[in-house]
């Protein structure tokens, strides 16, 4: 699944995205709120400004991603690879996991 194919099947209603493929996609300030994305792998994703609020992130693999100022509040965290991450201006209240 490359990045605008999640974009579109997310504004279709589609939210269950479990163990998606999608290392260096670029997510630029996607609106990814409510998106169950257990197990996907985002190693170097862009994810800057990204809403992923309530987003279900448990056990994702989030290595050298960019989160700067993406809305992470309420996400689920548990056993994420968060090594490396950039959260520079996150929004991580209510966040789970960390």
């Amino acid at each position: 699944m490359t990045a605008q194919e999640l974009l579109a099947a997310y504004a279709a209603g589609e939210r269950d995205f479990i163990g998606v493929d999608l290392n260096g996609a670029n997510l630029l300030e996607a609106n990814l709120s409510g998106a169950d994305l257990r197990e996907a792998r985002l190693v170097y994703a862009n994810l800057e400004g990204a809403d992923l609020t309530g987003a279900n992130l448990e056990g994702v693999n989030l290595f050298e991603a960019n989160l700067r100022r993406a809305n992470l509040s309420g996400a689920m965290l548990d056993a994420a690879n968060l090594e490396g991450a950039d959260f520079t201006g996150a929004n991580l209240e209510g966040a789970i996991g960390l």
